[in-house]
């Protein structure tokens, strides 16, 4: 970790802004889609069978940094809740592939249609269409901060 008293203070104070507002973006996106009550541990879950497609539950534990026992009371939560499907490996009987049901497919497809109509529907209601161009401007500095 660097010292923090090699940062200018002008980049102390966007990073602790950019927090700031960050949270609360994602608490009040949040809002916007029914999440349920899903923990973090089973979100992450079903957030990565939906960017990396089908996984063993072992190999979620690993991408997730969770032992398979933990990874396995996971999966089977999601399971009873209807949202994750196991069909066997094709290239191994022995192990199972785990997928998005079509109902959390569909409950995902909601969720971001919501937000997205909550936060296109804010930026017209609350921003001048000249703040619409600045925030737009904004947009490839904000992504080159997370960029690797």
């Amino acid at each position: 970790m660097s010292d923090p008293t090699d940062i200018p203070p002008l980049a102390l104070a966007l990073a602790q802004g950019l927090r700031g507002f960050s949270g609360k973006l994602k608490r009040r996106l949040r809002e916007q889609a029914d999440a349920g009550d899903l923990p973090p541990s089973q979100t992450a879950v079903i957030v990565r069978l939906d960017s990396d497609g089908p996984l063993t539950t072992s190999a979620l534990a690993r991408a997730e940094g969770m032992r398979p026992q933990s990874m396995g009371a996971v999966v089977a939560a999601l399971e009873a809740a209807g949202l994750v499907t196991g069909t066997p490996d094709p290239t191994d009987g022995r192990q199972t592939l785990l997928s998005l049901s079509d109902h959390c497919r569909q409950w995902l497809t909601e969720g971001r249609a919501a937000r997205q109509d909550w936060l296109s529907r804010t930026i017209d209601a609350r921003l001048s269409p000249e703040e619409q161009d600045q925030l737009a401007a904004a947009l490839p500095l904000l992504h080159r901060l997370t960029q690797e």
